[in-house]
């Protein structure tokens, strides 16, 4: 008989959860990086700007009480909670991101492409494994939350390390496969195999993974809504408007990826789910307390694999964003540290209770 695992959902708490105290008056950051293959670059560099104008290049996670990250974003989540800078994080894309996306012939590969994932999983998992060594998410050293999505049962599949007393499934989770499972896009990588479970990006449900995190604060702590700061970093948008075709065109028009683009539909998606999480946190939070950085849209994308065009243009451009704003992210969140991250003991987590 072939195992069938548990789903995630399993056991999981369907209910309000008994909230963790939070000091009074002390306000509650969040930094959430979004996913976009390459263009990390562009997350990672601008943080890495910021810890050197007014950080002396200390890693900029200590001014965080928590991370989130998906994809790409959750590959720098996972640096930053392993006590690397933003600027080591940054390196990951610039120094390995030829081996993990290699140059080919568009022309040539998109047969392969249509029947085959793009790029060589093997290769990413390597270089994940000796960025991150044996780390496990119980070794952060601040609160993480990094979507994934399972494919066996088609069920969102959200990491955290053990800030509450009912999170217990993921403590001993490697960094290295949680950094694989958020970041095995659809058509790029394979899902990934993982104790019977398939793992895949987390970006084609939540690429912009603000609204993650701003809910996991609200259920697990006792502070007021108000006191929530998110900083939420983009990695850039195409000017995505529908031309003749795709609107009165059939499957064909939405799927099928051109000029080494993904499928129109996965496109289309991504952006409005960005948009809508972005509303939503300003709804609950208050769209003063959200501080949104994202490079303008764009007629001509950098892809989500073009490393040549990526290294090049990205670390400018964050560079001149942190030019125009990092004063105004240094007053919001950079005043002081953040307290420091006290994850729950393993013999006080609840037998009875599941993330």
């Amino acid at each position: 008989m072939t195992y069938q695992p548990p789903r995630r959902s399993d056991g999981t708490l369907q209910q309000t959860r008994k909230k963790e105290p939070w000091p009074e008056g002390r306000i509650f950051r969040i930094l959430s990086i979004d996913g976009g293959g390459i263009k990390g670059i562009f997350s990672a560099s601008y943080l890495a700007e910021i810890e050197r104008r007014f950080l002396d290049g200390q890693s900029i996670a200590g001014h965080f009480d928590m991370i989130t990250g998906t994809s790409t974003g959750g590959i720098i989540a996972l640096a930053l909670g392993a006590g690397m800078t933003a600027r080591q994080a940054a390196e990951i894309y610039t120094e390995r991101g030829s081996l993990i996306f290699p140059k080919g012939n568009r022309i040539f590969d998109l047969p392969h492409w249509l029947r085959r994932p793009k790029h060589d999983q093997s290769v990413l998992k390597d270089e994940l494994l000796k960025v991150f060594g044996d780390r496990l998410l119980d070794d952060a050293t601040t609160r993480l939350v990094i979507p994934s999505f399972e494919g066996r049962y088609g069920e969102p599949y959200i990491y955290k390390t053990p800030h509450h007393p009912d999170y217990k499934k993921d403590r001993h989770a490697k960094a290295a496969h949680v950094a694989l499972h958020t970041s095995a896009a659809p058509g790029y990588y394979p899902g990934v195999e993982n104790d019977g479970h398939i793992m895949i990006d987390g970006g084609i449900w939540a690429n912009n993974p603000v609204m993650n995190a701003v809910v996991d604060v609200l259920a697990c702590y006792d502070l007021p809504r108000e006191s929530i700061r998110v900083l939420s970093i983009g990695t850039g948008d195409e000017v995505l408007g529908l031309d003749e075709g795709v609107r009165n065109g059939g499957l064909l028009r939405w799927i099928f990826p051109g000029s080494g683009k993904a499928p129109m539909i996965f496109r289309a998606a991504a952006k409005a789910q960005s948009h809508n999480a972005l509303g939503q946190a300003y709804l609950l939070v208050g769209k003063q307390n959200v501080v949104r950085i994202d490079p303008p849209e764009s007629e001509n994308p950098i892809g989500l694999d073009d490393v040549e065009r990526a290294v090049t243009e990205l670390p400018r451009l964050a560079r001149s964003h942190a030019e125009a704003t990092g004063h105004y992210v240094n007053q919001i969140f950079l005043g002081d540290a953040a307290d420091r991250f006290v994850k729950c003991a393993l013999s006080s987590v609840r037998t009875d209770a599941a993330d």
